[in-house]
């Protein structure tokens, strides 16, 4: 039997291994790519037969190589500088209103400068949609490249290594080019080489809106002073944390914004008194942010990004500045390129902005969008090996237009045929004395042109970003006839064995029959499975979760009530739990005599206790990602008063300690080690209420040294409590003891309760309570509910409690504000930490925390000469100014 019961699990696992590699697979496809970068062959028309590697042209020097791509383009740039301006987490509508409507006169009067631009049409605004995951890597790879990026990014965004596919920035860079970068440390890691200056700044320290900026802008008048550069990166970070901390909402958000405007203002006059230069300043964000400042998921909110253009190219006489015009955020690659003379990147999908070309000639803008079209068309190709451009035309030399096509291959061959006869209808009149005709043949191909562009894009688009759904359905299968071999290796290792002593015991008093809780738990997770092929179940899971867990916990309820009516059996189940001292369950009240009426009692509390508490974990946050915007308790709190919120926290941490300390004192055993896990446990007690009594509930204010070195403490304590409590508890606690182990249980409670928001605190304590009650419950009566029963009752509680904080299924619920402490703790030593704050004294009471940039700017070190060093851009971050000694930029 032992074989076959390991042939069995052997099996299952394969099967299982199988199917999630294959649903990973599917579920995570890989884009196909086109390897290199373009060149000279992108000036030209794509033919049929592909350019072996022995065919291509050879490498130029930047000089040669920029004239060759003037001579082939046939026309100049039309800017001779960059600089571009990212404003990390900026909503589009925060600038350009939405749905045609301008924005709040709160939002307006914030960024000045920015609205009188475009109202004075000096300014193109576009709505540019960002494709999920809206994270930073993978929109700044979007941006640079035109490419769509996978869900598989969201975790590189966390370890970003260097982009190696074609992208604006290394051409730039192989023309000749100078490159400089100030801000997000991501762009050093996406291109480790590519920078003659830079200083990065982490992203993650999500509690600094001051210094995460005022290290960029100290350095934004050296360079505009400069002369060496032609691109110039500006990332800030501070409107992205100020969005974690307080939502869009927060009162830090508009005196941010007015910070963001005054940069615009810096660059843009830097601009125009070098006349000799050509800039064009590109002001984008790289995705918006929910109503609580998070950002990840697919929402209008975090997919609404900002792409402004300021330059003599969008100029006008006449506008609409709060048009809604709509781009992807793809169409910057393409755009930035054809403005700047070099090869759009191989694998963009983006689609020229034609607002943006307005200096260009008729003939300039169709040879643009021609470039554009060539481009797409390799891609295509790439993708389609049997589309060719040749196929679409005639042997005589003329276009065949297909009237009726059907397939995708005839679609692209009629719409691209329909724009180049069109573009050749313009030459033929170009120069002729009928205008009209001539710039009704030029609208004609441009709207051809736009035609194709736009229907290839969205087809690339789903192309890259669809799922196979006979991988996944296979995938599926495998892993569910794994499940059954599962169970089969199962029922054969419980086949033929006798009943041991206490499943004898216990077969005397439970019957065989099929209880109520028993079915609803299997009828409860069978559709809850079902559930799941449900975009709306997935995305609202939380009432599934807290639908099973209250009605479970009312069932339970109901038996309890039953037994205490069946007074009957009261004296065999007190003798059963005697007898089952021995056995490996555990029960916080089995040290002292309990008669029936108050065991019944307890159990009928416990029960009660859990239902009351998830009710009111349910009306805390009202979850979910289609009525989130819904009023709860966590709203309330969220505009009341600091001191409120402070209270709440302190209550939660003193009813966690003591329900700890309680739950160790019920056991008899009184060990050194149980003493020393109860007092470590109250000193972490002690470190949280000191966190919170020295970290302000308004967290728009910097966290300093010593809140920091708290948190430190607390986790060092935890860590060694936790570990010797696990080392510890076979030889203290012996698994035939009836003392158990709770620590490790609740251990953890003090480490969330530092982690989550302030006003989580009192869930956080609820659930603990339900825990300890449950945990009670079934002790009280271990013949009441089967074991089985019991533990998928502890998961529908967890699962419960996890959707009761706050927390979705979308990316943008994940609260990177709440785990900013834990993170510095491990990223940095405590020097370098300390530094990061090391600003002059906190202002008043009551004064904005940007009002502190202007105490730092004072007492700050001038502007910097950039000069080489060695230290990675995440240390230069922390020390800020205090690098001067090591050389480091001041």
């Amino acid at each position: 039997m032992g074989a076959a019961v390991a042939g069995w699990a052997v099996a299952a696992v394969l099967l299982q291994v199988a199917g999630l590699s294959l649903f990973l697979y599917g579920f995570f496809p890989v884009k196909p790519t086109l390897w290199g970068f373009s060149g000279p062959e992108s000036y030209r028309m794509p033919s049929c037969c592909p350019v072996s590697a022995g065919e291509q042209e050879p490498a130029l020097p930047p000089g040669q190589l920029r004239s060759l791509y003037r001579e082939l383009s046939g026309m100049p740039p039309v800017y001779h500088r960059l600089v571009l301006m990212v404003i990390d987490g900026l909503p589009a509508e925060f600038v350009l209103g939405k749905g045609g409507k301008p924005p709040s006169k709160e939002l307006m009067e914030s960024m000045p400068y920015t609205q009188s631009l475009l109202a004075g049409c000096q300014a193109a605004g576009y709505h540019a949609k960002a494709a999920p995951p809206t994270v930073t890597m993978p929109r700044l790879k979007a941006m640079v490249s035109g490419a769509i990026g996978g869900f598989l990014d969201v975790a590189f965004n966390f370890n970003t290594q260097a982009f190696l596919e074609d992208n604006l920035l290394d051409q730039l860079h192989m023309i000749g080019h100078k490159l400089v970068m100030l801000g997000d440390e991501t762009w050093i890691k996406l291109f480790p080489t590519l920078f003659a200056r830079q200083d990065g700044v982490s992203s993650f320290y999500v509690r600094d809106t001051v210094e995460v900026d005022f290290n960029v802008s100290r350095h934004l008048e050296f360079e505009l002073a400069a002369k060496d550069w032609s691109v110039l990166v500006l990332h800030y970070l501070g409107l992205d944390h100020v969005g974690h901390i307080g939502g869009r909402r927060s009162v830090l958000m508009t005196q941010k914004m007015k910070e963001m405007d005054d940069v615009i203002r810096q660059v843009h006059a830097a601009s125009l008194q070098d006349n000799l230069e050509r800039t064009l300043l590109v002001v984008v964000s790289d995705h918006g942010m929910t109503e609580g400042g998070n950002h990840g998921g697919s929402s209008y909110e975090e997919t609404d990004s900002l792409a402004l253009f300021i330059g003599h190219s969008v100029e006008r006489p006449h506008c609409s500045p709060y048009d809604h015009n709509e781009a992807l955020q793809v169409d910057l690659a393409p755009t930035l390129a054809l403005l700047f003379g070099v090869p759009i990147p191989k694998n963009n999908i983006g689609v020229l902005l034609p607002e943006v070309l307005n200096s260009l000639t008729d003939d300039q803008k169709l040879r643009t969008l021609e470039l554009n079209s060539w481009q797409i068309l390799r891609l295509l190709q790439a993708q389609m090996p049997a589309f060719c451009l040749e196929d679409c035309i005639n042997s005589e030399g003329g276009f065949g237009i297909v009237v009726h096509p059907e397939s995708i291959e005839e679609k692209f061959c009629h719409l691209l045929s329909k724009a180049f006869v069109s573009h050749q209808s313009s030459r033929l009149h170009q120069g002729s004395n009928f205008k009209s005709a001539e710039a009704q043949c030029v609208g004609t191909a441009v709207e051809n042109y736009y035609g194709f562009l736009r229907y290839a894009s969205e087809w690339l688009s789903h192309r890259a970003t669809d799922k196979p759904f006979h991988l996944l359905i296979s995938a599926i299968l495998l892993m569910t006839m794994s499940c059954f071999f599962l169970m089969g290796a199962v029922s054969r290792l419980f086949k033929g064995q006798s009943l041991s002593q206490t499943d004898r015991l216990s077969e005397s008093y439970l019957d065989q029959r099929w209880h109520l809780d028993e079915v609803f738990v299997l009828t409860g997770i069978f559709l809850y499975v079902i559930s799941l092929g449900s975009s709306s179940f997935v995305e609202e899971e939380q009432y599934t979760w807290n639908f099973l867990t209250s009605t479970l916990y009312l069932i339970f309820l109901i038996k309890t009530v039953q037994s205490m009516l069946k007074g009957s059996y009261s004296t065999l189940v007190h003798r059963a739990e005697e007898k089952s001292f021995d056995g490996n369950n555990f029960s916080y009240a089995t040290s002292y005599e309990l008669t029936p009426g108050k065991r019944d009692g307890y159990k009928l509390c416990t029960v009660l206790i859990v239902l009351v508490a998830g009710r009111v974990i349910r009306a805390w946050h009202q979850g979910g990602i289609n009525w989130v915007h819904f009023p709860d308790i966590s709203k309330l709190l969220a505009q009341a008063d600091s001191s409120i919120v402070k209270s709440l926290q302190t209550i939660s941490v003193l009813a966690v300690v003591a329900l700890y300390s309680v739950s160790l004192m019920l056991f008899r055993a009184r060990s050194k080690v149980v003493i020393g896990v109860w007092l470590s446990h109250n000193i972490c007690g002690l470190l949280v209420l000191l966190h919170i009594w020295e970290n302000q509930i308004n967290t728009s204010l910097p966290i300093n040294h010593s809140t920091t070195s708290i948190a430190r403490l607390f986790y060092v304590i935890a860590s060694v409590s936790i570990s010797a409590t696990v080392l510890a508890s076979p030889w203290i606690f012996p698994i035939y003891s009836k003392e158990a182990k709770p620590a490790s249980s609740s251990d953890s409670n003090p480490v969330k309760l530092l982690l989550q928001q302030p006003i989580n605190a009192i869930p956080l304590l609820l659930i603990f309570l339900q825990t300890v009650s449950s945990v009670a419950h079934f002790s009280l009566d271990k013949t009441l509910h089967k074991q089985w029963v019991q533990v998928i009752a502890m998961q529908f509680l967890g699962m419960a409690g996890h959707f009761g904080l706050g927390n979705t299924n979308s990316l943008a619920s994940i609260d990177v504000a709440g785990a900013f402490i834990a993170s510095c703790m491990f990223a940095t030593g405590t020097d370098n930490w300390a530094s990061l704050f090391n600003r002059p004294p906190k202002p008043p009471v009551g004064v904005p925390t940007l009002a502190v940039l202007a105490h730092a700017k004072s007492a700050r070190c001038p502007a910097y000469p950039i000069v080489p060093t060695s230290e990675p851009p995440s240390q230069a971050n922390l020390r800020g100014c205090d690098r001067e000694a090591e050389g480091f930029p001041k």
